[in-house]
């Protein structure tokens, strides 16, 4: 009968078997420790990032706050310049229909004294023979010769009246032509203004303005109103753009922030750990 050849364990240190297990507790630490430090560095770096992202924030704020400021002025301003052409076309309707009117009145002023005229010849007459008459006819009453008197100096009186009323529709009609041209004048610079501003051709009173020599326009597309628009857009999708990325970092900030603050808690868990395993074998 044989004996199985067996191997018997050499005996283990109590001593060795701490010393392992205190390895393997100070790895940790250091794996731990490693992983704190890199969660610190990803912690400081996106706060950097975050600071850096809040000042654009600020400044995109600002610039879109100002397109829009600029945007609201000239809206304002296109309302006024709509205003000042209303107002322009309205007065310059007034005052060509008033010249329509002083000539109409002109030539009526012109009638009348033509039949003035025609009626006063016809009453001196009358008188100079109610005169040549009463002195051959003493039956003529005075009262008469009076009468045609007193109507022929009426008659002339009244030429001569008219005639000055006509001077003054002449007077008043060369300044309505004055007036007209200064406000057709006034008209187009507050048309070209308002064309300017929205870009577009106002063709609605063209016809009524007498020809006149004016620069041509510039063949640029843009307007005023279409870049101060354009300049709120791409302002306001700025602003958009780097009120997400400052979402984005802070949320990555917060994540990486509890991360450290777990690591940081696993980290001094196993230092006392270690501590006490340590403490705990010297002691034996």
């Amino acid at each position: 009968m044989s004996t199985p050849n067996t191997k018997i364990p050499p005996p283990y240190g109590i001593t060795e078997r701490k010393k392992q297990e205190l390895d393997q507790l100070s790895q940790q630490v250091i794996d731990a420790q490693d992983t704190v430090v890199q969660y610190q560095a990803i912690v400081n770096s996106l706060t950097e990032k975050s600071n850096k992202l809040n000042a654009q924030l600020v400044t995109a704020e600002a610039n879109k706050t100002q397109a829009l400021s600029n945007k609201d002025l000239l809206d304002t301003m296109v309302n006024d310049a709509k205003d000042l052409q209303n107002n322009s076309e309205i007065t310059f309707d007034a005052i060509v229909l008033a010249d329509a009117k002083i000539k109409t009145v002109a030539e009526e002023i012109k009638t009348t004294i033509n039949n003035l005229i025609y009626s006063a010849e016809v009453i001196n007459k009358l008188a100079n023979l109610v005169i040549r008459k009463k002195a051959s006819n003493p039956l003529i009453s005075d009262e008469l010769v009076t009468m045609v008197t007193t109507a022929g100096a009426d008659a002339n009186n009244a030429v001569a009246l008219t005639l000055v009323a006509l001077q003054s529709v002449f007077s008043s009609q060369a300044t309505t032509l004055e007036s007209e041209a200064a406000m057709a004048l006034q008209l187009l610079q507050a048309t070209k203004l308002y064309e300017l501003m929205i870009g577009e051709e106002v063709d609605d009173i063209q016809n009524e303005l007498p020809s006149t020599e004016t620069p041509t326009g510039s063949d640029e597309t843009y307007t005023i109103q279409s870049l101060l628009d354009y300049a709120y857009t791409v302002t306001s999708n700025m602003y958009n753009e780097s009120l997400e990325a400052s979402k984005d970092t802070i949320k990555q900030l917060n994540d990486s922030e509890s991360k450290l603050s777990d690591a940081q808690v696993q980290l001094a868990s196993l230092q006392a750990g270690y501590a006490a395993a340590n403490a705990a074998a010297l002691a034996s």
